[in-house]
């Protein structure tokens, strides 16, 4: 069955390939010669995938379904009440229709949170799959906060295109709009072992682009006071 394969973006903007069949998604491709899949070329640009996925009707399917979640923080209001779903999708063209009718990370007001979750599991400590885990960490200046747009892309792709070994561990992730700093985390579950949580955080240091602003990804269990 013939493969899309999502390639190189905008020169440096991806730094990893994530290959999709119609009823799944694929592995990473590992090798340039595979014959069976076709690759976007280097300088496609955002508003390409946003003409190509507008009107799809031969979509591509995810392995996982996704929700979109959305907070605006107000400590007057419990947590579980602010939270707002968005959307879902379980498909790569879905994804990218959600993703250009939102407002990007870097345009929303203080105290706004995105969190994209596996269907199923909601952004809260205290959900079942959520509960005794942690989360990888990145903290983002405020003053190079364009570059968190493309940081918080890379990490969706990272997460929808299964581009971990230990995918089934992670729960979602999120980012978080603060006075001083942004933050973005990567949510996995409390029976996800030390091999797994490592090998997930050397796959985040190593996908993600090494931008201006851009910290060490740091792991903190949710029970730490770290926000």
């Amino acid at each position: 069955m013939l493969a899309l394969s999502l390639a190189t973006l905008a020169g440096k903007f991806w730094s990893f390939r994530i290959k999709l069949k119609a009823q799944s998604v694929c592995e990473m491709e590992n090798s340039r010669q595979s014959k069976e899949s076709s690759e976007l070329k280097r300088g496609t640009s955002l508003d390409d995938y946003k003409l190509a996925s507008l009107g799809a009707t031969n979509k591509h399917q995810l392995q996982n379904t996704w929700t979109l979640w959305g907070v605006n923080y107000d400590p007057e209001i419990p947590w579980e009440d602010m939270l707002k779903e968005i959307d879902s999708f379980d498909t790569v063209e879905d994804f990218w229709n959600l993703y250009f009718s939102i407002d990007t990370p870097s345009k929303l007001n203080r105290g706004c949170d995105y969190m994209l979750f596996k269907k199923g599991i909601r952004p809260m400590w205290e959900d079942p799959p959520n509960k005794g885990g942690g989360r990888w960490t990145n903290s983002v200046d405020k003053r190079f906060s364009a570059e968190l747009d493309k940081i918080w892309l890379d990490v969706l792709l990272c997460l929808i295109g299964e581009a971990c070994d230990h995918c089934d561990q992670i729960c979602g992730a999120l980012v978080r709009i603060r006075k001083n700093i942004n933050k973005i985390s990567v949510w996995t579950k409390a029976d996800a072992g030390d091999e797994a949580i490592r090998e997930i955080g050397h796959k985040l240091s190593c996908e993600v682009l090494n931008l201006k602003g851009k910290k060490n990804w740091i792991f903190f269990p949710h029970e730490s006071q770290e926000s």
